[in-house]
């Protein structure tokens, strides 16, 4: 696949800031408490989905306290809709545990702390600081790594990688690219039948002829 050029790299970016400078994300959160549980919950599972199922666990537990004490059964009932319910329900009270023991109740707005918590990985952590911070972050989930791809941005084989590689070629405004990408890959470059007409980055995409395929 071909590569895109740094000319090509700089339009890109320019067009993406321009149409989602104002992005933000599509779960529902009312501070970084419901946010971290947000985004935890919503690997390998649709923001949709996601809106659905926390405002019923927000109700019965509203803070990290009432999170930490809760009953697992009972955390599980509340988003068994949700892919990989039972280790989410073991996690997010793990998670919430940990941060009212070791950071006195507060969600700590920093990746290498975010990291520590049950169930919060390197994207999480970075979403989680890109949306509440602003932090000049990548993260890459699904649509992200294949906008990449198709664009000829990156070539690697993990999200990790690709991350790393997003965040060399583009260096600022990385909180917006994230957003934008994830908005153009789940509305737009789709993974089956992308709109095409309604692309912003016709002339750069490097995969036109595969996109039957998926």
């Amino acid at each position: 696949m071909k590569k895109a050029t740094k000319k090509e790299i700089l339009v890109i970016h320019q067009r993406f800031i321009e149409r989602y400078s104002e992005a933000v994300t599509e779960l529902d959160y009312k501070n970084a408490y419901e946010l971290v549980i947000a985004v935890a919950l919503s690997a390998q599972c649709t923001d949709k989905r996601v809106n659905l199922i926390t405002p019923a666990l927000f109700k019965k537990y509203p803070t990290l306290q009432t999170l930490a004490c809760a009953n697992i059964d009972d955390v599980k009932a509340l988003i068994n809709s949700c892919s990989f319910f039972n280790n989410k329900a073991k996690n997010i009270i793990l998670m919430a545990q940990r941060v009212v023991e070791v950071y006195n109740g507060e969600i700590p707005l920093h990746p290498k702390d975010l990291i520590t918590l049950a169930g919060v990985g390197q994207k999480t952590a970075n979403v989680v600081m890109i949306e509440y911070t602003g932090a000049n972050l990548m993260a890459v989930d699904t649509h992200v790594f294949r906008v990449s791809h198709r664009l000829g941005l990156s070539d690697d084989d993990t999200a990790l990688k690709t991350e790393a590689t997003l965040v060399k070629k583009f260096k600022n405004n990385l909180h917006a690219l994230h957003q934008g990408m994830v908005l153009f890959g789940r509305y737009i470059c789709t993974a089956k039948n992308p709109k095409c007409d309604e692309c912003f980055l016709t002339e750069f995409c490097k995969t036109k002829e595969s996109f039957k395929a998926g």
